[in-house]
């Protein structure tokens, strides 16, 4: 079910409605938004919904387990046997879902190289949407409880954390730490912020329908599909394309998430923060996909060593942190090298970092022009490292980058104004500041309901009218 739809619209108004009748009955709230949230993920494939219940037993169980075996003192031995099994048994399903056939295929390859044959069988089962989401949600859980900072909750509480439609498909990340505390009484509808999910929906429906595809349906998937017919112009156009229609595209899905569980009455955490205008990778990653790059941080950086063990271990662990994080996006090589890259730019950027300070320099972008020309550089690193992360094989995404330089000649017809003014859009946004936002949402909150919903009318009206025949699916459904 995807959240631009009328499908949707039909669904969340009767949860909407039935959420605040049965919200004075927490118990009995719980079990609908339950049962609402199997419906909603049921609605891709019913046999998805024995995976939800499957990780709720199972994580809820070994969540009990580790807490049990915790002693006075914190982490036992056989706490920690526990919370192995749970971390194990999470990345199985994982690797079962999501990877078998990656690597067998991969497998194959080499042992055909070698004469060897034998390949390994495939196992071909059908990629639940938003597994590996649900799965980090699983391993936070349980390794917050190991490490005394989360205490198990009841099990309908967790049923609830572990299904909540908003978030169930592409993030935000939420935490159970963050999340479960909001489950322990009713939420109060005179509290609701409705004028920022508004906002934050409609600004959402606007992102995805008149940006991201848009320019994924006029030049992209043309681009990738068939790099030989673009010329290096359209070639160049087509990456920032993409680098716009992923930002679009993700960040207004986590828009639309945070703006209905808004109305609600729950807060998810924020999930971007203008990441193309970052000076820096890790600046960037402080901005872009907020929960995983935190996630990343927490439950693999840190206790790989982090920056504790040296600068050597460090680079290393920053290496891979992100190598891991790349084939957590996806079963392929090219979000292997999507990770790498990454991982390897963050490392340099330590190092030089940690040589400017040896050296006692002072740290550059004092001047307009040298921070702009840091953005710059940031937004090409990235929008190069996309490449490798949208392409279907190493090879395409060469292919794409060769045409930078191989394909001069006519502009091409793939360059047209709407595709030039939606991308430099998609860029421009992010330097919107903040504060016009909040006076946005403040302005957007004293019209009334009337007025709202007015003004809601006509901004759905003009995305129905302006967008496409029909929303494409999200880009991070498939990770």
């Amino acid at each position: 079910m995807l959240f631009p739809t009328i499908t949707f619209a039909i669904f969340f108004l009767v949860v909407y409605v039935l959420n605040w009748l049965l919200m004075p009955r927490l118990r009995l709230w719980k079990w609908f938004i339950i049962g609402a949230s199997y419906v909603f993920y049921g609605w891709w494939d019913w046999r998805l919904v024995f995976l939800l219940v499957a990780a709720t037993l199972v994580n809820q169980g070994l969540g009990v387990q580790v807490h049990r075996s915790l002693g006075r003192r914190g982490k036992t031995a056989a706490a920690r046997r526990w919370v192995i099994l749970a971390v194990a048994a999470n990345l199985v399903t994982l690797g079962v879902f999501k990877y078998f056939d990656f690597f067998a295929v991969s497998l194959n390859d080499v042992l055909g190289a070698l004469s060897l044959g034998a390949p390994l069988p495939l196992l071909r089962i059908i990629l639940p949407v938003g597994i590996s989401f649900l799965v980090f949600r699983m391993l936070s859980y349980v390794i917050d409880i190991y490490r005394g900072q989360l205490a198990p909750a009841p099990a309908l509480d967790f049923a609830v954390y572990t299904a909540y439609f908003p978030y169930l498909l592409a993030g935000p990340i939420a935490r159970a730490r963050e999340f479960l505390p909001q489950l322990t009484s009713p939420r109060n509808p005179h509290n609701v912020d409705s004028s920022r999910a508004f906002v934050l929906i409609l600004g959402g429906l606007a992102k995805k329908l008149l940006i991201a595809d848009y320019l994924s349906t006029h030049i992209v998937n043309g681009l990738f599909a068939s790099p030989q017919s673009y010329s290096s112009w359209e070639t160049l156009w087509g990456i920032v394309a993409y680098s716009v229609q992923i930002y679009c595209d993700f960040s207004a899905y986590a828009d639309i998430a945070i703006g209905v569980s808004l109305l609600l009455g729950f807060e998810l955490p924020a999930n971007f923060e203008a990441p193309y205008t970052a000076r820096t990778i890790q600046d960037f990653w402080r901005r872009w996909h907020i929960t995983l790059s935190s996630w990343l941080r927490d439950y693999l950086y840190i206790p790989l060593g982090g920056n504790r063990k040296g600068h050597g271990r460090t680079y290393a662990n920053l290496v891979i942190t992100f190598l891991l994080g790349g084939l957590w996006h996806g079963a392929g090589w090219t979000f292997v090298f999507w990770g790498l890259m990454h991982g390897t730019g963050l490392a340099v950027e330590r190092a030089r970092m940690d040589a400017r300070h040896s050296r006692g320099l002072r740290e550059p972008g004092r001047t307009a022009g040298s921070r702009a020309l840091q953005r710059l550089w940031v937004f090409v690193f990235v929008s190069v490292a996309w490449v490798f992360f949208r392409a279907e094989s190493m090879g395409n995404a060469f292919a794409v980058l060769w045409r930078l330089i191989a394909g001069f000649g006519s502009i091409g017809a793939a360059v047209t104004l709407p595709v030039v003014g939606l991308a430099i859009l998609g860029i421009a946004i992010q330097y919107v500041p903040r504060r016009t936002m909040e006076g946005l949402e403040a302005g957007f909150s004293r019209i009334g309901w009337v007025g709202q919903g007015l003004v809601l009318a006509l901004a759905l009206f003009l995305i129905d009218v302006l967008g496409p025949a029909g929303p494409a699916e999200f880009l991070y459904f498939k990770f």
